[in-house]
């Protein structure tokens, strides 16, 4: 019998909508898998919604598992977790982590899915992908102990990046967000929170994430002497001013960028892209990181929710898509 699966497509920027597929033939080393829930990668997806891909990048953005090409029509998504329906008798039943789109099912080699520790509820592991950017990202950002770190922009990776940060021994991090709303999170994460105007000043480190203009200013300005700012915001096809007049030679500032599709530099040499993700599935089992699921909906609903997300984003941290 021929399987089916409906999939979320980008089919015109700022439209989408649920189109029905053909699944293909269960191979040898395959698995099917039914999906339990995805998140919205709200930077990065929104600017794939928006059109918003620059044509330069249409080949270094491609998700793994991505149908069509950018700018439309696109079936895009890296944050789905599911539960092997067929396939090996090692993964049947077995909960898994997969960069897949949003799909009610699919069929994928089984050496893309991650299977769940125990200790990590399906409905949290949506968070992989965004924990895996901000390990990546705190790799670079490379503080040490009792660095003051700053984190600028208090959405999921930035709230995530502030967490890691903060369990280094004797760091002192602030989360630092124009939204008071954030506050609430950074608390169940342990984290300090400020306003850019309350924010340490001269700090060692600061992580930039907010995906704005006036955040990456904020950031230039906290950092000390001969520190590090690393820049983790995607901008997409827009070109933001970076204010590197006034004190930014005299300081002899670092501007750095991030991104995860390449593991850090100063790890490469000894972690795979499995070592890595084995480590963010292992960090997932703290209960703390629930904080950050903050909104969930339907997968009928998505076409609208996207749409809303990208024109007003609100107080919007990681918002769970439920199959």
């Amino acid at each position: 019998m021929t399987e089916q699966a409906r999939a979320f497509w980008v089919t015109a920027p700022s439209r989408g909508e649920i189109r029905v597929e053909t699944l293909p033939s269960l191979g040898v080393d395959h698995a099917l898998v039914r999906t339990l829930f995805t998140g919205i990668s709200r930077g990065t997806e929104t600017l794939v919604f928006g059109g918003r891909v620059p044509p330069s990048e249409y080949a270094r953005m491609r998700a793994p598992f991505q149908a069509g090409d950018f700018p439309a029509p696109v079936k895009y998504g890296y944050c789905n977790v599911g539960v092997v329906e067929e396939g090996p008798a090692a993964l049947r039943g077995r909960n898994v982590f997969c960069l897949y789109p949003h799909q009610t099912r699919y069929v994928v080699p089984t050496g893309a899915l991650t299977p769940l520790p125990d200790n990590v509820p399906p409905g949290r592991a949506v968070l992989a992908a965004n924990l895996e950017t901000a390990v990546n990202g705190l790799w670079d950002a490379a503080p040490r102990v009792g660095d003051r770190v700053a984190v600028v922009g208090a959405g999921t990776v930035g709230c995530l990046v502030a967490w890691l940060a903060a369990q280094i021994a004797g760091c002192d991090v602030e989360l630092i967000d124009i939204d008071p709303r954030k506050a609430k999170a950074a608390g169940a994460l342990g984290v300090s929170f400020r306003a850019p105007e309350d924010a340490a000043r001269d700090v060692d480190v600061v992580v930039h994430t907010s995906g704005s203009a006036a955040g990456l200013a904020t950031a230039l300005a906290l950092a000390g002497f001969e520190a590090t700012v690393l820049e983790m915001s995607w901008y997409g096809s827009a070109a933001p001013a970076v204010p590197l007049g006034e004190a930014f030679h005299s300081r002899r500032l670092t501007l750095k960028s991030s991104q995860v599709g390449s593991i850090a530099g100063e790890q490469r040499a000894r972690w795979t892209y499995e070592r890595r993700m084995a480590l963010v599935l292992k960090l997932l089992g703290n209960a703390r990181l629930d904080a950050l699921i903050s909104g969930e909906s339907r997968f009928d609903e998505l076409p609208a929710v996207l749409a809303q997300l990208a024109a007003v984003p609100g107080y919007t941290l990681t918002h769970r898509i439920v199959y």
